[in-house]
């Protein structure tokens, strides 16, 4: 880990977020381009995409702190109440979709944005394994996220803990940047639900590295799961039914096409 400033008090960990925040945006306009999605439809993305960058920052602020009051009993906001992925990630994709609709309506006109919706998603959803990539090399340079303490030849020294630990942050970038590998494969091959399998295929990973993890990240109304394995169960379910209703859709689609 390196958590030092290099200029202007900017760190490794600011760094990686705004570079996965721009190799998004690339990766975005690069397969929008490739199935001719408007100039006009890819700038609302961006402007949609800036929007979810701060209010899903703030929404995954909002969440540590409720989960740190679950475990406390005191709520609070400060400089040292943390972030949550999942948090932002829902609070993110809620902002995204109320510009989305709301700008789109005017800028796109009326049932545009609902036209093209299904194509930003099956997109979307590697873009959020590139963005989540890098930011998770910034929280390894940060030391924030870290695992837990091991002897093993893998782990690295956490200038903080003064001990070594186990780099998990650095095993899930490897499998973002692998389940975005798998997420482009399908997307080139026509294949839908991109964005279901994102849900689920993340949730499962997440639930299981939680184990390894060993930074407090607060409590739930579940006693023995982490925050984060509890929303993961409840966006494996939300992604299955996403599937499920998109196979259904499609076999109707195909049937009456028949």
């Amino acid at each position: 880990m390196y958590p030092y400033e290099l200029f202007l008090g900017l760190g490794l960990y600011e760094i990686f977020m705004v570079l996965g925040f721009f190799l998004a945006l690339l990766y975005f306009r690069f397969l929008a381009d490739r199935i001719g999605l408007g100039a006009k439809l890819q700038n609302l993305v961006i402007v949609c995409a800036l929007a979810a960058l701060f209010g899903g920052y703030g929404c995954s602020v909002l969440t540590q702190a409720v989960y740190n009051a679950l475990e406390s009993g005191h709520f609070e906001i400060t400089q040292s109440t943390g972030a949550t992925f999942y948090g932002g990630l829902v609070g993110g994709t809620a902002v995204f979709l109320l510009v989305y609709f709301v700008a789109g309506h005017v800028w796109l006109g009326k049932g545009e944005p609902r036209r093209y919706l299904g194509q930003v998603t099956e997109i979307a959803a590697g873009s959020i394994t590139v963005a989540h990539a890098f930011g998770r090399l910034g929280c390894l340079c940060a030391g924030c996220c870290h695992g837990r303490v091991t002897d093993a030849w893998y782990g690295i020294y956490h200038v903080y803990l003064q001990q070594k630990v186990i780099p998990v942050q650095l095993f899930e970038a490897i499998f973002l940047l692998a389940l975005c590998a798998f997420l482009t494969w399908r997307f080139f091959k026509g294949k839908k639900g991109n964005l279901a399998l994102y849900l689920m295929l993340y949730a499962v990973w997440r639930f299981f590295i939680e184990y390894l993890r060993a930074d407090d990240r607060g409590a739930t109304i579940v006693s023995f799961l982490s925050p984060s394995q509890l929303t993961a169960i409840v966006l494996f379910v939300v992604g299955a039914g996403l599937f499920v209703w998109g196979m259904l859709r499609e076999r109707k689609h195909n049937s009456h096409g028949a």
